[in-house]
């Protein structure tokens, strides 16, 4: 498979070239202010650039709503360009090593080709994502009204087999998680009776997770609403709970950031899943009403920190008894180029986690310990307003990526150049996870 046009590393290096004297006057700068606090920015520069998040195949390609979809520039016609874009933006990043796969949006016909064409552009797969909230072409059965919950004993068959298929595809790409999220539910009072169809799930992905090879993972993932409106078969996150107990130790729950209700204290729910041992990962976005799969951190960034408190705490305790949380993003990108919108959720999932980083943790438990609530919360702020630009450039730097990736990127040309080589059409492979 040809690759097309690929950002050369000497343009990169040119770019760089002109930013890294301020950037370099920035970090010196920072690594004063922090040392007066005791903290070592190196320390700090090493573990940002550990850090990573899997892009999903799904989320390079421009989204739509209910109303309209409006096709991009030089939008990816199959997976194999969807790999091209998500490689770029590891390029620029240094921290997207792993791509999401999304059946049957994606599915390859030869799996060990794609993982060849992955390889050969320095990429792997995280969790695979299966897809039984909508019928596809020469289906034979509708899950109009339920997949892994229907009435019809066929139908939950058949979307059975469809994940327990996504697994063998995953085996072959590499992969070790399936993901698990389904629409199942209803839009009116007595539609459904609500406690059979709870059994009707358990008995389903019963199924699914008995397929699972020993070293794979399962994500249950919860919704409040949406497509059912009235009830959801996995609703919250104590339901998921309850499933991944009744599944066994390879189960875990998913939290996608925009399936709550509005003001939900996501935090707080992390913290329990990560006390009980079963947070399995999330689905980074961000949310103003619903589950509008915006940038992360362009509404509530100061909740993406605490998220990212809580996630270092446990690992302070270690406590956890799951392997680490997979971190992934899930996006719909209805007016921005898709690349630049996950390039800037990267940074600003890095930066919420260097900030969590800067948090003074022993001042923070004596302010908690003496009921200090003022000063506890100033603790958090005091990390959550320190601006550490300068050490998520620096770690993008050393690891070969682009100071500023989104000033790259459109220095390149990418887009356009993309836009030659790929006609546009359409139609399209992404949606609303």
């Amino acid at each position: 498979m040809e690759t097309g046009f690929i950002i050369e590393k000497s343009f990169i290096a040119k770019e760089n070239e002109r930013a890294h004297p301020d950037l370099e006057r920035d970090y010196d700068v920072l690594g004063e202010q922090l040392e007066r606090r005791g903290i070592a920015i190196e320390e700090i520069t090493k573990k940002v650039q550990e850090f990573a998040v899997a892009v999903p195949s799904w989320g390079v390609g421009t989204g739509g709503t209910r109303f309209a979809r409006f096709p991009g520039e030089g939008e990816p016609r199959n997976v194999f360009d969807k790999l091209v874009d998500c490689a770029t933006i590891h390029q620029l990043t240094r921290a997207t090593p792993r791509v999401a796969l999304h059946i049957p949006w994606d599915k390859p016909e030869n799996p060990l080709t794609l993982r060849q064409f992955a390889n050969s552009l320095q990429i792997g797969f995280d969790a695979m994502n299966s897809n039984t909230f909508q019928d596809q072409p020469g289906q034979k059965l509708s899950y109009k009204f339920g997949s892994l919950t229907h009435t019809d004993r066929n139908v939950r068959k058949q979307a059975i087999a469809h994940n327990i298929e996504c697994i063998e595809i995953g085996k072959q790409i590499g992969s070790r998680a399936l993901s698990v999220w389904v629409g199942d539910g209803g839009n009116f009072p007595g539609q459904i009776d609500l406690r059979s169809n709870l059994e009707r799930y358990l008995e389903s992905v019963k199924e699914i997770y008995a397929a699972l090879p020993g070293d794979w993972q399962l994500f249950i993932e919860y919704k409040l609403y949406e497509p059912a409106f009235y009830s959801t078969v996995i609703n919250d996150w104590g339901t998921a709970h309850h499933v991944v107990e009744q599944l066994g130790p390879k189960a875990s729950v998913l939290v996608d950031l925009g399936h709550h209700a509005p003001n939900v204290n996501i935090e707080m729910i992390v913290s329990k899943l990560l006390q009980f041992g079963r947070l399995g990962g999330f689905h980074f976005n961000d949310s103003k009403y619903g589950d509008d799969d915006l940038d992360a951190g362009s509404i509530k960034p100061f909740q993406l920190f605490l998220i990212f408190c809580e996630l270092l705490q446990d690992s302070l305790r270690a406590t956890r008894q799951t392997p680490p949380p997979s971190y992934m993003i899930d996006q719909s990108h209805n007016v921005t180029d898709p690349i630049e919108s996950l390039m800037n959720t990267v940074e600003e999932l890095r930066r919420a986690y260097a900030q969590a980083l800067l948090v003074d943790r022993q001042g923070l438990l004596s302010d908690q310990e003496k009921n200090d609530a003022i000063m506890a919360m100033r603790k958090l702020k005091k990390a959550f307003v320190t601006e550490v630009s300068p050490i998520l450039g620096t770690a993008r730097h050393r690891s070969g990526g682009a100071i500023d990736p989104i000033r790259v990127y459109r220095e390149s040309q990418y887009r356009k150049r993309k836009g030659v080589e790929r006609p546009a059409v359409n139609t399209t492979n992404s949606g609303i996870v």
